[in-house]
């Protein structure tokens, strides 16, 4: 399953889309870490493409509307 799906799953969204057509005007988005090993999800600002992952401390949180490439 790609990044996309797990963070859609863990909002509780089947769907990636639906869960993006929640958040699209909000101040945060759902947002996950991009390490092969990490799946922690968070909030973080619509464009951020470098979040800091607090499991893995790296910077590799990357949010949903720009995996999507609406931001």
């Amino acid at each position: 399953m790609d990044k996309l799906n797990i963070l859609a799953n863990d909002w509780g969204y089947n769907f990636p889309e639906d869960m993006m057509e929640d958040y699209v005007h909000d101040s945060l988005h759902p947002a996950i870490c991009m390490s092969n090993d990490c799946d922690y999800s968070t909030e973080m600002e619509p464009d951020q493409n470098a979040g800091w992952c607090e499991n893995c401390e790296k910077n590799t949180v990357v949010s949903a509307g720009m995996l999507m490439g609406i931001v």
